[in-house]
C-alpha cells in the first residue's frame, strides 16, 4: 500500500513554500498544487508540483487519487486587502468558491485531515486592537470576508463528517528562510517588510506610508509580526495533533504583541544603514489602526513556540533576501 501524502495548494507561494520545506526536511511525502499566478516553481524544491487550480474539479481529484492524499493544507488564496476593496468578487470566486470545490473534493477523497490558512483579517477592528480566538469575527474587508466564509465551511463540513480540521489565523507574516533557500519574491508585494527592504535598496522610489493619524502611539497602524519560518512550524505542530487524534480548532499565529510602521522603518534603517525614502499619505481602505494576537492558546493546544519573536532578526532574513534577488537581477 503506498504511503500517504500531503497536498499543499499554494505550495509555491511564500508561506506555503516555507511549510513545503519544513513537511519534507521532517521526512513527509509531499505534493504541491499551485496555478503560479502568484507563485514560483523554484520555491517548491524538491517536491512534487502540479501546475492547475484549486477551482478545477477535475484536476483536484486526480490529484488526491493518485498521490493518496489524506492530509490538505491550504494556503492557495488572493491576498492583497486594497484589492479585494477594489474587485470583491474575484476574491469570493478565488478565495470562498475555490476553496467550496477543494472540500468537496476532499469529502469524497475521505481526506482526514485539513489545516486552512486564514487571517487576522477576520476579526476587523477589535476592540483594544488586541484580538483573541474568541472575539468577534467582523471583517472590514472582502479578503476577510472570503476567508471567513471559508473558515465557515470547514466547520461545517467537519461537523457532518469525520474530517478534522486546524484553522491557523495569520497575523502579519514577515521575513524569509535564514539560510536564504527561499522567500518572498511576490510581485508588486505590499507587505510592510517586504516592502521597506526594497526601498532601503532602491528597487522602489519610495516607501509609501497609508496614515499617520491612527489613534496609536505615534500615529501610524500596529501589526503583530511573525517570522514565517515560526508560522510554518506551527503547521508542523498542528499536523502533529491532528495526526494524534486531537479535535477540530483554531488558532491564532502571531507573537502577542506589536510594532508600528515607524518602528519597522526604523529597524530597516537599522538593518540597512541609510535612511529609507519615505511618503505619508491618507489611510488605505480596509486597514484597521491595530491588530495584534492574543497568541496564548496556541502554545497550549500545539506545543507551539516562536524561535524568531525579534524584528530586528525578522528584517535581517527579509533583507537577505532582498539582496539575492537584487543581485539576481543584475
Amino acid at each position: 500500500m503506498r504511503a500517504h501524502s500531503i497536498l499543499v495548494t499554494g505550495g509555491a507561494g511564500y508561506i506555503g513554500s516555507h511549510v513545503v520545506r519544513q513537511l519534507r526536511e521532517a521526512g513527509e511525502s509531499v505534493v504541491v498544487l499551485d496555478d503560479l499566478s502568484t507563485g514560483f516553481s523554484d520555491a517548491v524544491l524538491d517536491a512534487p508540483l502540479v501546475v492547475g487550480s484549486v477551482g478545477d474539479t477535475d484536476l483536484v481529484r486526480a490529484v488526491l487519487r493518485s498521490y493518496c492524499v489524506d492530509t490538505v493544507m491550504h494556503f492557495a488564496a488572493r491576498t492583497i486587502v486594497p484589492e479585494s476593496v477594489r474587485d470583491p468578487l474575484r476574491y469570493y470566486a478565488n478565495n470562498t468558491a475555490a476553496t467550496r470545490n477543494l472540500l468537496e473534493c476532499c469529502q469524497l477523497a475521505d481526506v482526514r485531515h485539513f489545516v486552512f490558512s486564514s487571517s487576522a483579517a477576520v476579526y476587523g477592528v477589535p476592540p483594544e486592537g488586541v484580538a483573541g480566538e474568541d472575539s468577534p469575527t467582523a471583517p472590514i474587508n472582502p479578503y476577510g470576508t472570503s476567508k471567513l466564509m471559508s473558515e465557515w465551511m470547514l466547520r461545517d463540513l467537519a461537523a457532518a463528517g469525520p474530517m478534522r480540521h486546524v484553522i491557523l489565523r495569520y497575523f502579519n507574516v514577515a521575513g524569509c528562510d535564514p539560510q536564504g533557500r527561499i522567500g518572498q519574491s511576490t510581485r508588486n508585494a505590499t507587505l510592510l517588510v517586504k516592502v521597506a527592504c526594497e526601498a532601503a535598496l532602491g528597487r522602489r522610489p519610495a516607501l509609501q506610508v497609508h496614515g499617520v493619524d491612527y489613534p496609536t502611539p505615534d500615529g501610524t497602524g500596529v501589526r503583530d509580526y511573525i517570522h514565517v519560518d515560526d508560522l510554518a512550524d506551527a503547521h508542523l505542530c498542528a499536523l502533529r495533533r491532528l495526526r494524534e487524534g486531537g479535535t477540530s480548532t483554531t488558532l491564532n499565529c502571531g507573537y502577542g504583541h506589536g510594532y508600528s510602521v515607524r518602528e519597522v522603518i526604523r529597524s530597516v534603517e537599522r538593518a540597512c544603514g541609510t535612511r529609507l525614502p519615505v511618503v505619508e499619505g491618507p489611510r488605505r481602505d480596509g486597514d484597521p489602526p491595530s491588530l495584534v494576537a492574543d497568541a496564548h492558546r496556541i502554545g497550549a493546544e500545539l506545543g507551539w513556540a516562536p524561535h524568531h519573536d525579534d524584528l530586528d532578526y525578522i528584517v535581517h532574513t527579509a533583507l537577505a533576501w532582498e539582496r539575492r534577488l537584487a543581485a539576481v537581477a543584475h
